[in-house]
């Protein structure tokens, strides 16, 4: 009986291992300007299946994301925060989606040769 409930246990711990050692680190661009920006970009990234941590900075625009490598598609945290009003190098917000956001959370459109800007951002 002990055998067993150790074996289980050592299973059951090498999975959350192989799990958490699967977990990637991604960037991309996110335009924004303000807080309410950061929390907004933040909880459209979380509610993506996989990512586990999100953090955007108003200073640089990037959304750095943990994200489970397993079935991992970065494409859908691109979606999930053009979907709230934020453009993406990869997609664009919506035009009524981003004329709704408040007044301090406009920002400059990204333009067709700004997306061609890919430095430092993988996915």
């Amino acid at each position: 009986m002990k055998n067993k409930l150790f074996g289980t246990l050592v299973v059951a711990l090498m999975a959350t291992l192989s799990l958490s050692a699967q977990s990637d680190k991604e960037k991309i661009f996110v335009a924004g300007e303000c807080g309410m920006c950061k929390a907004r970009i933040e909880k459209a990234a979380g509610t993506v299946e996989g990512v586990s941590e999100a953090s955007w900075s108003a200073e640089t625009k990037m959304l750095e994301f943990v994200f489970n490598a397993i079935g991992k598609d970065v494409k859908s945290v691109h979606k999930a925060v053009a979907a709230v009003g934020h453009d993406t190098r990869q997609v664009k917000a919506e035009n009524d989606v981003y004329d709704k956001l408040p007044a301090c959370c406009k920002y400059e459109r990204i333009k067709e040769d700004d997306k061609k800007k890919e430095k430092g951002e993988k996915g």
